[in-house]
């Protein structure tokens, strides 16, 4: 277990709360790890805010694991991965239960899986109390009928091991988040804190992605609207002059190291509008390539 003590060591907890938050990325690694040993990123690609967490850098913790098929099948089951998946791990000494949800006439499949075996191996060197069997949980979710237009590129894991992985593109994921800015039925603060990142690396959106997304769900579906960047600033300022600011600070706050929680008493109205039209001076200079 040295190899999981040591990863703990490089998180440097301030508290039992990025204690737990640092146990749950070290199982989301472990179960990146054993999907890529089960050939699962020759079909899927991984997506949202822990890949942005683990293979691009992003500040804010995450919780669940969401991938997207390459192409549409909606006879996906997260079987035989997940056998692959609690064989690797319990290599590392790290036990898996498996609540498989693959089942189901929706496109999006979930399983779940817990272990409380880390915090037990872990705890001698736990610089915060835990109870040695409190269980960490991940969520797996994955697309089955994606919108059409995704482009994806290689990544790459070094935890538990090298591994190689399957990551939308830059514009792509960008295209993917503001789909749920736009067309999320509640507000999350998690996804507002994404956009600031994309935002600050002048990011470009994916538009044919984002057209497609939009026509599939949320509240446009069926509309035959033109989206261009336009439309999508202009739907941005909507939206962020209808939000209740206060509870959107509250949602994200736990994901923010503490070295972040100061910035958060910004996040109102004014900072997301300068941000808009950051956006739109970047947007019309025609946006960088992504930077990882």
């Amino acid at each position: 277990m040295h190899l999981i003590e040591q990863k703990l060591r490089d998180y440097h907890p301030n508290s039992a709360l990025e204690q737990d938050i640092a146990l749950t990325e070290i199982v989301q690694q472990f179960i990146l790890f054993g999907l890529a040993r089960s050939g699962f990123f020759a079909d899927a690609a991984f997506h949202g805010g822990t890949c942005l967490r683990i293979l691009f850098g992003l500040p804010r913790f995450s919780e669940d694991l969401d991938f997207v098929l390459k192409t549409p099948d909606r006879t996906f089951g997260w079987g035989k991965h997940l056998r692959v998946i609690c064989a690797e791990c319990a290599a590392y000494g790290v036990d898996l239960e498996v609540k498989d949800r693959a089942r189901g006439t929706g496109a999006v499949r979930a399983a779940f899986l817990k272990t409380d075996s880390l915090g037990m191996v872990a705890r001698a060197s736990l610089p915060f109390g835990r109870h040695p069997r409190r269980k960490v949980v991940v969520k797996l979710e994955i697309d089955t009928d994606p919108p059409a237009g995704c482009v994806f590129q290689p990544g790459f894991l070094t935890f538990p091991g090298p591994a190689a992985v399957t990551v939308l593109d830059g514009p792509s994921g960008f295209a993917g988040k503001l789909h749920a800015l736009l067309c999320r039925a509640y507000v999350k603060g998690r996804d507002w804190y994404d956009l600031l990142w994309y935002a600050e690396r002048g990011m470009m959106p994916n538009l044919s992605l984002l057209a497609n997304a939009l026509h599939q769900a949320g509240p446009w579906v069926g509309q035959e609207k033109a989206i261009d960047l336009d439309w999508v600033l202009e739907e941005l300022t909507r939206k962020i002059r209808s939000i209740d600011w206060a509870a959107t600070r509250g949602d994200v706050a736990r994901f923010v190291p503490a070295r972040e929680q100061k910035s958060l008493e910004l996040w109102g109205e004014a900072l997301f509008l300068n941000v808009v039209e950051r956006m739109r001076r970047n947007w019309l200079q025609g946006g960088p390539a992504f930077r990882g």
